[in-house]
């Protein structure tokens, strides 16, 4: 057998020094995280970019150095959420995070493409490893909390950030459709496959409230987060409404300045457990 490197990531040999944690990949000198949440989905179109704006800037509200890494690299959407169209600067060791008017630390494909509208045309490994570069090679600031903006299902990209990040925990995200129910077992069947907690459930577009008479019309079904929440042990659970006013302010670059009441559940719980 040939010497052993001590990285895990790039051998197949069976041996005692191969660990979850040989897998990890370091942070650059002088960066610090201290916690990182990933947010996920089994499919599409859920709305997770919008929880993981919604939780960053509510925990960034509450006094913490926060930052998100778009991991959706094909699919990027976090900057235009905050407003920020400018790229990413840095040298030839290092990146360093795009920083909103709030403070909070930001790094996406769309901050180094040349244009927003460049699409990503790769094949799985370039992406996964895309995304092990937005961890190792960007200057993060003493961040309390990292949310991890996750791509859907469970491929390449999620098994990258679950072997090679310090993931203390995960979000779901889910709608109130029937089928959805079968998405949400995939996550935590994968969360624990990897050995990591489910911190919290969340349902977006869970219903819209007429701004007339105030009455919630469940337009996609029946609210079923609470069932699922119970079914699957997982202790913490949000409803998202359907509203035009978060659609025109996240559209307009103005995520930071949404209401957190609706997500404060689930950002009590990864306050409570990391």
């Amino acid at each position: 057998m040939s010497e052993c490197t001590h990285d895990c990531s790039t051998c197949s040999q069976n041996c005692s020094e191969r660990t979850a944690e040989s897998f990890r990949k370091p942070l650059r000198p002088g960066a610090s995280v201290k916690k990182v949440i990933a947010v996920v989905s089994g499919k599409g179109g859920v709305g997770k970019s919008l929880v993981t704006c919604l939780m960053a800037s509510e925990m960034q509200r509450r006094g913490f150095n926060c930052a998100v890494l778009d991991a959706d690299i094909t699919g990027p959407s976090i900057p235009k959420s905050f407003g920020i169209h400018e790229h990413c600067m840095g040298t030839d060791e290092y990146l360093l995070p795009v920083t909103t008017h709030t403070g909070l630390q930001l790094m996406s494909m769309n901050l180094i493409l040349e244009t927003e509208t460049e699409p990503v045309v790769w094949r799985g490994p370039v992406i996964a490893g895309a995304v092990t570069q937005f961890w190792t090679d960007v200057l993060w600031q003493d961040v309390d909390y990292m949310f991890v903006d996750m791509p859907p299902g469970t491929g390449d990209v999620p098994l990258t950030v679950f072997q090679s990040l310090p993931v203390d925990g995960i979000v779901i995200v889910t709608t109130p459709q029937d089928l959805v129910g079968m998405i949400v077992e995939k996550a935590v069947r994968m969360a624990e496959l990897m050995k990591i907690p489910v911190l919290g459930l969340v349902e977006n577009m869970s219903y819209f409230k007429c701004p007339d008479c105030g009455k919630k019309y469940s337009i996609f079904g029946d609210s079923k987060v609470e069932a699922l929440a119970k079914q699957y042990g997982i202790r913490n659970y949000a409803r998202l409404p359907i509203d035009p006013v978060i659609t025109a302010m996240v559209d307009a670059g103005e995520v930071e300045s949404v209401s957190g009441e609706y997500i404060a559940p689930v950002v009590d719980a990864i306050r409570e457990e990391c």
